[in-house]
């Protein structure tokens, strides 16, 4: 790619960066966002051990490339549930997007329109579902939601989703409690005044018991005694208490596919599969939750071989170049989905950003692909994993 952005130091200009892999774009996100908005974005839960690792692991997997295969013409399309997209690489549900340019999601959702992939949006955006709609009316959407104490919060929204669209529910599971992020207990974090969770403006106004967002600084200790609004959002909204049960009155509400998010166990993918939910992402919430999980690579062998095919299998956590898609792909990953690099994209140049850290992530998977003497995502398979010998 032929981006540059101009390097200061102390006032001085030193050079002209070109923006030519994912961590350029990740390098600028850390120069130019607030202290806070880098450290919420940034943050891991307790020692990061779990974040740090989701990176790490990639490294440590060694690839057996084929030769001579004749990888003059290769595809790097796939389908997701049954609908096609240009590369298996999607955008993970996070939050506040608007923190990282003026246009938030809609500047998100108008990237992976043009791209031709997956959006996943999430509840605590700062643009309503309604909003990223009309921003990009042909882009394919999935939404992510949580289980609140008052099911009818939960509910209402299915149906906004589903009426205006979106192709499928990603529920997520591995937030009972918010993990404990030090820096943003450090920093206080709180949305600006000028920006709020924009799918729930004016529906809790009236409600007694309060929300704890997804990304909350919070301790669960401190949660009782939370003001009464938190980002917009009443405190202890989430409901602790969701289990297995809450997937089938989900299917009760909609006829959307339903999509785990939040397994790391082969005892609960096949859970999953046994509740009928018709996809699992293999995910430690950007290492957000529990320190001291699986990285979400070494974590998806053991989901694949016990799902068996039976649903599909998506990761997200970790994935910084192409080389990393073409592993968890050869792992069993149907796709994958970024997080933290979109918003770096967004942070960059807000819609064209989002699409260059695509295109060069398709463009270095497409590569790897060829190299490694795959001409389709169809050839990529565990054959390519080097396992260690023990």
């Amino acid at each position: 790619m032929g981006t540059l952005w101009t390097v200061y130091r102390e006032g001085v200009r030193c050079a002209e960066m070109a923006m030519v892999c994912l961590t350029d774009f990740e390098e600028y996100a850390r120069e130019h966002l607030s202290k806070a908005t880098w450290d919420y974005y940034a943050a891991g839960a307790d020692e990061c051990c779990t974040r740090d690792d989701n990176l790490l692991a990639y490294k440590r997997i060694r690839l057996r490339p084929r030769i001579l295969r004749d990888v003059s013409i290769s595809d790097t399309r796939t389908t997701v549930q049954g609908t096609e997209i240009s590369f298996p690489v999607g955008i993970a549900p996070t939050a506040f997007h608007c923190l990282a340019w003026h246009e938030g999601e809609m500047a998100t959702a108008r990237a992976t329109e043009a791209v031709n992939t997956c959006y996943i949006t999430s509840t605590y955006s700062t643009c309503s579902v309604e909003e990223i709609v009309a921003a990009a009316p042909n882009g394919y959407r999935w939404f992510q939601l949580y289980v609140y104490r008052n099911r009818k919060v939960s509910e209402q929204i299915v149906h906004r989703v589903e009426a205006l669209g979106y192709k499928a529910l990603v529920l997520t599971v591995d937030v009972p409690y918010t993990g404990k992020r030090r820096n943003d207990i450090r920093n206080q974090f709180k949305l600006p005044p000028h920006l709020k969770v924009k799918n729930f403006d004016g529906v809790f106004e009236q409600a007694s018991v309060g929300a704890v967002p997804e990304h909350v600084c919070l301790r669960p200790s401190l949660q009782e005694n939370a003001g009464p609004e938190e980002y917009g959002i009443p405190a202890n909204t989430l409901d602790p208490s969701i289990s297995w049960k809450d997937v089938y009155w989900l299917q009760s509400l909609t006829r959307l596919p339903i999509i785990i998010k939040g397994i790391l166990t082969k005892e609960d993918a096949e859970l999953a599969v046994e509740h009928g939910v018709q996809g699992i992402i293999v995910s430690n919430h950007g290492g957000r939750q529990l320190d001291g999980g699986p990285a979400t690579i070494d974590a998806l062998s053991e989901i694949v071989d016990t799902v068996q095919g039976r649903i599909e299998v998506y990761l997200d956590g970790g994935i910084r170049t192409g080389s990393d898609v073409l592993k968890a792909v050869a792992l069993g990953a149907k796709c994958v989905f970024i997080g933290r690099p979109a918003v770096w994209g967004l942070a960059y140049k807000g819609e064209e950003g989002v699409r260059e850290v695509l295109q060069i992530l398709n463009d270095e998977f497409r590569l790897s692909m060829a190299l490694a003497g795959c001409r389709n995502v169809a050839e990529i398979n565990r054959n390519l994993i080097q396992f260690s010998k023990l």
